[in-house]
């Protein structure tokens, strides 16, 4: 088997679609640039996770950074 040699895996910046090496000083981007505006994308929300927060803890416990009272101190 030392006949066999690994295939290069052929790898594109996410932003433009240009080559690049694993060992590129941007990678997996190809400039900073692309970089950059991959950030931006980010940054302004063009990017979100798409898989909801379902554990019942983590939701309770996400509760209280948007603002909201703790339950405790609600006054109804």
């Amino acid at each position: 088997m030392a006949g066999k040699k690994k295939s290069a895996k052929v790898l594109r910046c996410p932003t433009c679609g240009m080559l690049v090496q694993h060992r590129d000083e941007d990678f997996p981007f190809c400039s900073d640039r692309c970089r950059k505006i991959d950030l931006g994308k980010w940054a302004s929300g063009v990017y979100k996770i798409s898989s909801p927060v379902l554990d019942p803890e983590v939701l309770e416990d996400l509760g209280g950074l948007g603002g909201g009272q703790p339950k405790g101190d609600r006054h109804e």
